[in-house]
């Protein structure tokens, strides 16, 4: 049974390259988890795999469309899933970006009560702390330190490419 989870839909006070191109490379995902959470994740440019609960997910990029939308889709996991995101211009020449998620994924009627509100919290989630971040606030969750060391990270792969 595919179920389609779309969040929320943030202002992020990015423009729409800023963000992308903080999201294009998969090996960024990884500078953004807390380093105890880092064991057993392993990211290249394309993509990113780790075990969770002892199934091991992975994520691949199927296509990026410079600046507005990054599509991806598992890349070997107990279940079919995949999804977008989406990076809009707010169209008042604000530099700003409307953000938002879209995900699918193949589940039975029993998974998709147990997940889909889960999912649908952690994409909303994710779209708060990016207009937590953009705005100069620490996201929920997260210690300065992790931060300061996400965005050297961050910083250092933007000055390879």
């Amino acid at each position: 049974m595919n179920t389609d989870i779309i969040s929320k839909h943030g202002i992020v006070s990015k423009s729409p390259f800023e963000l992308y191109m903080a999201f294009v490379d998969m090996r960024n995902f990884l500078q953004m988890l807390p380093e105890d959470k880092r064991q057993g994740v392993e990211a290249d440019y394309d993509t990113i795999t780790a075990t969770v609960q002892g199934f091991k997910i992975g994520i691949m990029v199927r296509d990026r469309i410079p600046y507005s939308m990054i599509q991806f889709i598992d890349n070997g996991a107990p279940f079919s899933f995949g999804g977008s995101l989406h990076f809009d211009a707010v169209p008042d020449g604000s530099q700003r970006t409307d953000f938002h998620i879209e995900f699918h994924a193949d589940l039975n009627l029993m998974m998709k009560m147990m997940l889909s509100g889960k999912i649908k919290d952690a994409l909303d989630k994710v779209v708060d702390g990016l207009v937590s971040v953009s705005e100069g606030r620490m996201p929920e969750g997260i210690d300065e330190e992790t931060m300061r060391k996400m965005q050297e990270e961050l910083a250092k792969r933007q000055g390879q490419a």
